[in-house]
């Protein structure tokens, strides 16, 4: 018999595979791994040099035989080399960002607290105040629609307010049908609708208007409103709620006043005004007896029932109580400024 046979060759490539791989797995580095990629590459490695051997195998099936060994212990050769490459390459990625890696943290000798917003604080304190005087609060959406935020408050078509100089309207649905609500009157309707008499409810939250920014203004702020209904209420309820909410929000030395005035949803209306320490007086809101219309609009007898509701804004009662000269200090996100509260 020939000395190349099937047995003999096959047992010579396997030996030479195991060869390859254990040097493979022996490499040290990826420079080291190219080198020895480059050697078992070569027209005469161990492995390739079999191929030309082949040729003095006696048949066709023999070297078929072989050749399929060949092929199988090459492509797993090229397999662990590839497999190896990735191992340093991911090794030396891994090595680079411990190397250049930079530590940003902060040492902090003492921890610090953080606290609520300005407007956040005084809106708890709203809360607090109203839930002592025996008021539940309420919430409803900022995305309103037009019946909620003017035909319901009983607000005519000729309005101001219902235009697109003074109203942020959404482009959806019919032309001037869904808007950012202007004021949580809505919320009203909406507690009217769905809570049963006697109502003692607080509405604070979010609203828009198409306001300039200055000293007293912004187009994004903040707004809460009281609404009582039931039976036998009057003018001097609203009036001894406004002086009691005043005392123990800004304190004893502060009083209230009423001022006529006209509000499409209240009648009769007032301004509330705050008289501080030092005598002046500050307006702070609107007020009144809820109106019929209003009352019908929320499914409230108005035979039965009566009522007053009154609103003014939480960013100009926070600016009122710490003393702030500009509204929108409260919002340029200084931590100087907001350190202060």
């Amino acid at each position: 018999m020939s000395e190349y046979s099937v047995e003999s060759m096959s047992a010579a490539i396997e030996t030479a595979k195991e060869a390859a791989m254990s040097a493979i797995k022996n490499t040290a580095d990826l420079s080291s791994l190219r080198a020895l990629s480059a050697e078992l590459n070569k027209k005469d490695s161990p492995l390739n040099s079999f191929k030309s051997e082949m040729g003095n195998l006696s048949s066709v099936d023999d070297k078929r035989a072989v050749g399929q060994l060949l092929n199988a212990a090459t492509s797993e050769i090229a397999v662990a080399l590839e497999d190896r490459s990735i191992e340093f390459a991911d090794s030396e990625i891994a090595a680079r960002i411990e190397r250049e890696s930079l530590d940003l943290t902060e040492l902090l000798v003492s921890r610090r607290r953080g606290h609520s917003h300005i407007v956040t604080q005084a809106t708890q304190r709203l809360e607090d105040v109203f839930i002592g005087l025996g008021f539940q609060i309420a919430e409803g959406p900022e995305v309103e629609t037009d019946f909620y935020n003017f035909e319901a408050l009983n607000m005519p078509k000729s309005h101001p307010a219902r235009s697109e100089f003074d109203t942020m309207f959404l482009e959806y649905g019919e032309t001037n049908s869904i808007l950012l609500r202007t004021h949580t009157s809505p919320v009203q309707i909406r507690v009217m609708k769905s809570w049963k008499p006697p109502i003692y409810a607080i509405m604070p939250g979010r609203v828009f208007r198409r306001d300039t920014p200055d000293a007293t203004h912004m187009p994004v702020f903040h707004q809460i409103e009281g609404l009582v209904i039931d039976r036998g209420i009057t003018f001097a309820h609203l009036a001894g709620t406004i002086e009691s909410f005043t005392k123990a929000f800004f304190g004893s030395e502060f009083t209230s006043r009423l001022r006529p005035s006209f509000f499409p949803f209240t009648e009769p209306s007032a301004e509330f005004d705050i008289r501080r320490a030092d005598g002046e007086w500050i307006e702070l809101g609107g007020c009144g007896m809820v109106h019929p219309n209003v009352l019908t609009s929320g499914g409230i007898d108005p035979e039965e029932f009566s009522g007053f509701a009154f609103g003014f804004g939480i960013d100009r009662m926070a600016k009122e109580r710490h003393k702030v000269e500009d509204i929108r200090e409260m919002y340029t996100n200084d931590l100087r400024f907001l350190r202060q509260f």
